[in-house]
């Protein structure tokens, strides 16, 4: 009896060792969906930069340097992409006069290395980086020497509304978020488009006139935008004629007279500086007898252009602020209901994940310029 029952006990085991459940849970995988994901994150990355050059990243770039000229603009457009804090690793300086925005919404800046302004292709080096990411206007004079030390890099412009829904998608390629790039040129291309269908129709153009204000060394000076630069762009879009069209400035800002802005006689002037607060420019020159004797100021129509941490007429993620800002200056009618602060509120939280609480302790105290 005990030898019977024994047999039918092996039996038993045998068959439950070929039984298809036992073969399933020793020949399959461990984890197959860790394992494809892993697969798809180490695939190579090709794509096309703003110099039209084809780049190929062996793998995705987990160590990521931005620097050179106009940082901040780079930066500010690279923070709408949720990736962004945990793979970069080295920064330049990220400020322009008032404070320093990535330093408020990065958990992780403190841990990043900050290079200097001045930083060559050796400093740059040094902090290890599996991708560059440069403006396109330092090729020549940064990042061919970056490139010569087998550092891929990836060039970007964002200095134009077009450029900027290419450029995002740059950064959806580098950061594997094609679908927050298009979120996010949706965003500034909806805005824009809903402004020019507003003022597409209206009767008149105003004739505009902005001004960088600049004071350095102690020189003042006043200097118009070249054509093809955002600020003549955004007048453009917002339904407003560039006065300054005929003096032919050049690629950068171009520096005229007192003589030449009371010549110009445009119906609404716009004061943009950097550097100092432009409300108290603003008033400074109303309250200065020749600007006075302009037919803008008597009609109270010089005005200081607004801005938050960095001014809101600039290639920066800020200039659609700026744009729906000039469009209310232009054309109030239209734009009668628009309530710009809930509009910058709207847009750090679109492009930031941003919330009230984030916006009234460290946005809102930092308005600068007419916001009303």
């Amino acid at each position: 009896m005990k030898r019977l029952l024994m047999a039918l006990f092996v039996g038993i085991l045998l068959l439950s060792a070929c039984s298809p459940a036992s073969q399933a849970a020793t020949s399959a995988p461990t984890q197959p969906v860790a394992a494809t994901e892993a697969a798809a994150e180490a695939a190579p990355i090709t794509l096309t930069d703003a110099l039209g050059r084809e780049v190929t990243l062996a793998t995705p770039p987990q160590h990521i340097v931005i620097t050179g000229k106009a940082l901040f603009m780079i930066l500010d457009a690279v923070y709408t992409f949720p990736e962004a804090p945990d793979r970069i690793a080295a920064i330049g300086s990220a400020t322009q006069g008032s404070g320093n925005f990535i330093s408020l919404v990065d958990p992780n800046y403190d841990a990043k290395q900050t290079l200097g302004k001045d930083a060559g292709a050796e400093q740059i080096a040094a902090a290890h980086p599996d991708l560059v990411i440069l403006k396109s206007s330092v090729a020549e004079t940064l990042g061919k020497a970056v490139e010569e030390l087998n550092i891929p890099v990836v060039y970007v412009d964002f200095e134009t509304p077009e450029q900027y829904t290419r450029d995002l998608a740059i950064l959806g390629k580098v950061f594997q978020n094609d679908a927050r790039a298009q979120e996010v040129a949706a965003y500034f291309q909806n805005t824009a488009a809903d402004i020019q269908a507003k003022v597409k129709d209206a009767t008149t153009k105003p004739r505009v006139l902005m001004l960088y204000y600049s004071d350095k060394d102690g020189a003042v000076a006043f200097n118009v935008p070249p054509m093809t630069w955002i600020q003549t762009q955004m007048v453009q879009l917002a339904g407003g004629e560039p006065v300054w069209a005929d003096a032919n400035p050049s690629k950068g800002w171009t520096t005229v007279t007192l003589e030449q802005i009371a010549a110009w006689d445009a119906d609404q002037i716009f004061i943009i500086a950097y550097f100092n607060d432009p409300s108290e420019v603003d008033a400074g020159l109303k309250a200065d007898p020749q600007w006075q004797n302009l037919r803008a100021v008597k009609e109270n129509q010089l005005y200081a252009f607004p801005g938050d941490l960095y001014s809101w007429d600039q290639a920066d993620p800020r200039w659609i602020l700026g744009l729906s800002w000039l469009a209310e200056k232009l054309h109030p009618d239209t734009f009668k209901n628009a309530d710009i602060v809930a509009e910058t509120k709207a847009f750090y939280q679109t492009l930031y994940g941003l919330d009230d609480a984030f916006f009234e302790k460290n946005i809102q105290p930092t308005f600068k310029g007419d916001l009303h």
